[in-house]
Formats: structure tokens, sequence, C-alpha cells
């Protein structure tokens, strides 16, 4: 959007883009070199928000209650990080930054006091601040959940919020924290607070005295949600005692009830999670993706490895988990220990090219080696998987992951690499090329707002099969849009399936979509391509100016026509 000119939208969002592009198309119908830029930010707009439309009808609020030091921004940050993993874009606005712009120097829990008049004005103000952001974000940047993450400790600050989110449009729902164990505050304190900004240069007894009496501060005109009589027409839960019981009132759709089943999900324990690649395999010697090879020799000894690995480090109650894949199957094997294999940890399935090398493929489909190439993590192999595709698969893992203790899972570099992508709150378009070596472990601890990562290599030698990002020009269209199902034509009559799981099946005939690339958007000096070119536009442009804003927000894997 910022390379526009005098095709610029008043808005920088989908909605705008799309009534300027209804009003602009006809004169665009030439392919200048404007209307290639323009219907480029049209397409990656929708590209960026398209799964999110499937999950969220309306762009919603996430409000936060609780007093000082319940966990709220911990619940805040992993549930945020959460969401953009699924490919909902979301975002936490933290009222103490805002209020730590407006106040340079925190002094003392005096701030925090209801009849201090002159702190309770700032307070409000930086609340307004906050929410005209949340407005920004929602409106105009493609989000669709904010997450507001502030005490809302008094009915008249929710009723503010509920005020703002009805003039907008906004779903609301409030996550609330209740705590009164003791223990659990102290904890919080020390893990948490004790380095907060608030705090510089002040020793733990200081901060703990402090923080206790900003809490009695809060506690004076705290009003919990009412699920009897004055909020039950709310839709919320409320978290007691960081996850021991809970309470859930009025949800209002899809989202809200995935936002309620994670957090059910997640609890406050000290565990590590250590994942690592099965050991190197006879395809990984070849230089062939996917299929279901054994071991190699050098495979066999970092089992072995794995094994001293797991001794030595004296994991107690460590489960191990595999895929269905007998080279991870192998490496388990050499444990000597119990273990699950979960189908749901195969490796991506590259559909026809399934123990192919990318050499192969690059000759027999050029066309679907550019398009992986352009958008690694939207392109779907024909008849495959793409790691879109992968994520939604693996989030049972996840909420598995996030209640377990110690777990082992060995595993596969696509599923690694979006295992690694949550808990290192890595973005869509980094997590294909996060490096995942053969033959190294790490260990992941959750820490109080993110997690701590210790790589161990095993010292067993093996081939590098990671694939570098490739130098793609910014100025192409993005054609993925237009390319994102199981079922386009390939680009040659081989399209023999080779046998492996979660097959997206054969093409029926009826459904035949648009070309994978738009000629109509590239210039050309040749005649004949450039009356092709012409011609189709005729034919894209009319589909396009009769397809609805819903239908142009489609998933990415389904087709224009």
């Amino acid at each position: 959007p910022a390379r526009m000119t005098s095709l610029q939208p008043s808005e920088p969002s989908v909605l705008g883009y799309w009534t300027a592009y209804q009003q602009k198309a006809p004169a665009l119908l030439d392919t200048s070199a404007e209307g290639k830029q323009y219907f480029g930010c049209l397409m990656f707009l929708c590209l960026r928000t398209a799964w999110a439309s499937y999950m969220t009808n309306s762009p919603t609020v996430i409000v936060m209650i609780g007093l000082p030091a319940r966990g709220k921004t911990y619940m805040s940050k992993k549930l945020t990080r959460y969401l953009n993993w699924i490919g909902v874009p979301t975002k936490v606005f933290n009222l103490g930054v805002y209020r730590r712009e407006a106040v340079k120097a925190y002094k003392s829990y005096d701030f925090f006091r209801h009849d201090n008049e002159e702190a309770m004005k700032i307070r409000k103000q930086c609340a307004l601040v906050a929410l005209r952001d949340v407005k920004a974000y929602l409106t105009e940047e493609g989000g669709q959940i904010a997450v507001f993450d502030a005490t809302n400790t008094t009915r008249a600050r929710r009723e503010l919020i509920l005020s703002f989110a009805k003039e907008h449009a906004y779903k609301v729902f409030f996550v609330e924290s209740l705590c009164d164990d003791p223990d659990v505050i102290a904890a919080n304190i020390m893990d948490v607070k004790v380095s907060s900004p608030d705090y510089p240069e002040r020793n733990r007894e200081s901060v703990m005295e402090d923080f206790l009496k900003r809490i009695e501060c809060y506690k004076v005109t705290y009003q919990p949600l009412d699920p009897d009589e004055h909020d039950r027409d709310l839709s919320f839960i409320q978290v007691i005692n960081v996850g021991r019981s809970f309470l859930v009132n009025k949800v209002q759709d899809y989202i809200q009830s995935k936002i309620v089943y994670y957090l059910m999900n997640i609890h406050v324990h000290s565990h590590s999670i250590y994942l690592c690649r099965h050991g190197e395999s006879n395809h990984n010697v070849e230089g062939r993706i996917g299929g279901d090879a054994m071991l190699s020799d050098q495979g066999k000894k970092f089992a072995g490895a794995l094994k001293d690995f797991v001794e030595e480090h004296g994991l107690p109650d460590l489960k191990v988990w595999t895929s269905q894949l007998r080279r991870t199957i192998q490496t388990a094997e050499e444990l000597g220990v119990p273990y699950e294999q979960w189908k749901i940890l195969n490796e991506i399935d590259a559909g026809v090219c399934e123990e192919m090398t990318y050499e192969r493929i690059k000759e027999t489909f050029p066309e679907e080696f550019a398009l992986r190439d352009r958008d690694k993590y939207h392109y779907r192999y024909p008849g495959g998987e793409s790691y879109q595709d992968l994520v939604q698969r693996l989030e049972p893992v996840i909420m598995e992951l996030e209640r377990q203790g110690n777990v082992l899972v060995i595993c596969h570099q696509a599923v690694m690499r979006c295992l690694l992508a949550y808990f290192l709150d890595k973005s869509a378009e980094d997590l294909p090329y996060l490096k995942c070596p053969l033959h190294m472990v790490l260990k992941l601890t959750p820490v109080a707002y993110g997690c701590k990562v210790e790589m161990f290599d095993l010292k067993v030698e093996a081939v590098n099969t990671h694939q570098d990002r490739p130098l793609v020009s910014n100025d192409m269209v993005p054609v993925t849009f237009l390319r994102r199902n199981s079922f386009t034509p390939l680009s040659s009559h081989d399209q023999v399936k080779r046998p492996r799981l979660y097959s997206a099946g054969n093409p029926p005939q009826s459904r035949r979509p648009l070309a994978p690339f738009l000629p109509s958007m590239q210039s050309s000096e040749d005649p004949e391509v450039a009356e092709m070119t012409q011609n189709q536009v005729s034919v894209v442009f009319p589909h396009m100016m009769s397809l609805s804003l819903n239908v142009l927000l489609m998933p990415l894997n389904c087709y224009l026509a």
C-alpha cells in the first residue's frame, strides 16, 4: 500500500482497496503498471485476512479483568501467540505501557489510590488512547482480535469498553483471572514484577511491599463479574486460581469457543519440551522429500546418542511422542522407553511430489516449484498439504504440550518448524524457513512472558536438508491467491499420486479454477501473448467485479471462479 500514489484509497484496508478498486476497475483493464500494483495490493490484503475471516465474522475485543499479579499479561501474551499461530491476526494492548509513556517515572503505589484524582484522570486518558489504537488496528490494519490487557476492575470501566465496542460493531469477550492463593500471588510478583520497568534498581523486599500495597488500592474498588445478576448477559470466562476451576458464560461464536478451550488447557507449571527430528534417513541422503524411508547408518548412530542424552539428563516422567512414519519410530525404539505414535505428527504431505528430489520437482513441475518459492507458507502441494494446513493439523498437539509435563517429540522438519513457530512466536512468513537441523535437540522451557531455548548438538554428522529463503521480486502479483487448492492442473502430465496419508484425492472435473498465472498482470512484447493477455483480462476482471467481498475473502484453499 505504501507504493500506491494516485490510486491510494482513503483507508489502507481490504474494504478500502475493494471500494476504490470497484470505482477504478474500468480504467485498469489496460493492465497498466499502476493497475498491476493496485490489484496486487488488494490481493495481498485479502491473502492476509482470508483465513481469519473464516473463523471470525466480526472483530472481537478480548478484555482482561483482575487484580494485579493474577497472570493477566501472561494469559494475554500466550493467547495472542496462539491466535496468531492459527492464522487470526491478534495484538495485545497493554495499558501499563501506555501509563508508563504518560508518566515517565513511577514513584509508589499512591498513583493507584482511588482518591488520587489527578492519577485517575491520567489512567482514564490512557485507556481512551489505547482504545483508539484498538480501533485503528481492527478497522484499518487488518486485525481480527484485540486483547485489552488491563485490570478493568470497575463496572464503569467495563461499561466504557462495551460502549466503545457497540459503537464500532465489535464483539466483546471478557477474561477474568481470580486468585486468592497467597503463594501463587507472591511467586508471580517475584517472577515478573521485580523486573518490571516500574521498579528499576530496587531490591526484592521493597518491590514486594510496594506491589502488595498497590493490590490493596485496587481491592477497594474491585467489582468482579457477577454471573448471576449484573453480568449474566455478557460473554466471559472466569479462570479461578490459575486454572483449578473455570466458569464460562454465554460463548457467542466459534472463535470464542476456541479461546475458552485454549485457556482451559494452559497450566502454570514448570516443565520442558524437547524437540528433535528423527535420525538421518536414506531419503535424506538421496535428497528426496517425504516418503517413509528407514534410517541411514548415521541416523542409527543418532538414535543411540539420543538415548545417552535422555539418560544423562535424568528427565523424570518423560513422555516420548513420535509420528507414525518408520524413521521416527526407529529413532524412539532405541531409547528403550514407552512411546506414543501420533498420526498428526506425520511429515507434511508433498502430494504428487512425494519421494522426489527438489531438482526433479523443478524439472517436472516448474510452475509448482516457482509458486512454492513465492509463498511457501500458503502453497499447497497438488494432492498434498501446505504449511498452513499443517498448522491446523498440529493444533491438538499444542494443546497437549501445554498441559503435559516433560515431553520429547521426535518429529520431522516441517512439523518441528510449526511447533517452534508457536513457542517462539514466529510469523507465517518466517515459519517455513526456521532452521531445524538433523541430530540436534532443542529444549524449550516456558518462562513468564516467553520461552527459553537451549540447543544440544549430539555430534553425529548428517546431511543438510535446509532450504534458504529464495530471493523473489516484490513487484510480482501474489499469484498464489489464485492457486490455493489441491486440484489445479499441473504443468506436467505426470500426475501419479504416490500413496500417503492426508491425501486430498483427485479433482472433480466440474471444479476447474483459473490458470495458475495471470498473464494479464505481466507485460509482454510478443503480439500473440499480448492478445492472449487482453482476452484473459476480459474474462478475469468481470468475474472479479461480480464477486462479493465475502467471496473474495474466502480461505486460500478456495478458488476464484
